[in-house]
């Protein structure tokens, strides 16, 4: 079910860099690994794909990516992190086991209980769209093994908590669509009031301590006992930590199987209408949107060696002529809150070079759309955009965004989510606090 490989750098232990630090990150269509020393520096990588999302399979993949990481290596871990999609969610019983398969990132089925939520939600509030983790909750309490229930978590609470042994703690990144307030640190009123909130998950600080790994995990994996699990992250923030990106204005888009955009800003920006949700990130907010746009409509053409050489005959600072918005499948989140919206890519020309001209063009035009709608609304205006994921290293793309977006665009020194989560790992809350 499970394919994997490991890339692993052997490390020249150091008595000044005595401990290591592991990052996991659970993306869209797989897992990685990235363990780092107290300096940053990378001392071992995994990577496994994921051939379906269930429980099952991110269960064995979290496992398959610490038996990969170097004995040498997991005897010295200080710290773990994980990451997540986010908004994919589980609903477990008391033996934190799942109940029943888990609602994923993209899952919008809860549209009646969203709608139903703008009865007691503030206006623009990132609750109030279908594939939010609260509404997402309210539709779980229709099903038969609801009463049964006892944690409701996210991705990476449930894998957390696979290592620490303490189910129902999140952070407050994952937390966000579930309806915490990172302002005031809290849930609110109108939240605890509903007959779900006994489900809700004790909230903490990305990056802050939760506890040690259990005696069974230490035992199975070599690890220290004092090993810390620490509070995770979503995929996309932990994309945007690893990017090295800091200052008001600078931006980080993910170009993965989605397209994920976060704009660093002093003004929180909400609003629902257009998908769009800000984080905290320390004094800062981290605000942005996920298009449903992105690699899995290329992928859905052309294989990523097509795309390679294919993308090579393209003139960047030439329009393609076609007007297309690509999508795999009807719906959108971002920067159009559509679930509706079809996609659009056609007519097609019998020149692949021109087809996949035209569809990079599509998703460069959604990208600048996005950051022009986040200024509008009040967010810091966009200075430059770092790069993650799988099409950052596509020049070709890279200069038809340029192109559309109008500010310097590069390829983050460190594109892997995995990369930000073993950072969190590595320095804790104390992360955070950079952004001021």
């Amino acid at each position: 079910m499970q394919d994997s490989h490991a890339k692993v750098f052997t490390p020249h232990p150091s008595p000044l860099t005595p401990h290591a630090f592991l990052g996991l990150d659970f993306g869209t269509s797989g897992a990685r690994a990235i363990a780092i020393d107290g300096d940053g520096a990378v001392l071992a990588e995994a990577q496994i794909a994921l051939a379906e999302q269930s429980a099952e399979s991110w269960h064995a993949a979290l496992f398959s990516l610490i038996e990969q990481i170097p004995p040498d290596i997991r005897r010295r871990l200080g710290a773990i992190a994980i990451d997540g999609t986010s908004a994919s969610v589980l609903l477990c019983d008391a033996d934190n086991q799942p109940l029943c398969p888990p609602l994923l990132y993209h899952d919008d089925r809860a549209r009646a209980e969203a709608k139903s939520l703008e009865q007691i939600a503030p206006p623009g509030h990132p609750v109030l769209s279908a594939s939010s983790s609260l509404a997402k909750l309210l539709w779980l309490q229709n099903l038969p093994e609801f009463p049964r229930a006892r944690f409701f978590q996210h991705q990476a609470d449930w894998l957390a908590a696979l290592l620490h042994g303490r189910p129902g703690i999140s952070d407050y990144h994952n937390c966000l669509k579930l309806g915490y307030n990172p302002a005031s640190m809290a849930y609110p009123n109108w939240l605890l009031a509903l007959p779900v909130a006994p489900l809700l998950p004790q909230v903490l600080a990305p990056g802050a301590n939760i506890g040690c790994v259990t005696p069974d995990i230490a035992e199975r994996f070599a690890l220290p006992r004092d090993c810390m699990v620490r509070a995770g992250t979503t995929d996309s923030i932990a994309a945007f930590l690893a990017s090295g990106a800091g200052q008001p204005g600078e931006a980080v888009t993910s170009l993965g199987s989605t397209l994920v955009l976060k704009l660093l800003s002093r003004t929180r920006v909400d609003e629902s209408r257009y998908g769009i949700y800000s984080h905290r990130l320390g004094d800062l907010w981290l605000a942005g949107g996920a298009s449903s746009s992105g690699g899995a409509v290329l992928r859905s053409f052309f294989t990523n060696e097509q795309i390679e050489i294919l993308s090579s005959g393209i003139d960047p600072e030439t329009n393609s002529g076609l007007d297309y918005y690509p999508l795999t499948k009807p719906g959108e989140r971002f920067p159009f809150n559509d679930p509706d919206l079809a996609p659009r890519m056609s007519p097609r020309p019998e020149n692949d070079t021109r087809f996949l001209h035209g569809l990079l063009e599509g998703m460069a035009r959604i990208e600048a759309h996005g950051y022009r709608l986040l200024q509008d609304l009040g967010a810091t205006p966009l200075e430059s955009v770092l790069t993650a994921g799988g099409g950052a290293g596509n020049p070709a793309w890279t200069s038809i965004r340029t192109r559309h977006l109008a500010v310097p665009v590069e390829a983050a020194h460190y594109t892997e989510a995995a990369y930000g989560t073993a950072l969190l790992a590595a320095k804790g809350k104390n992360l955070l606090c950079c952004f001021k």
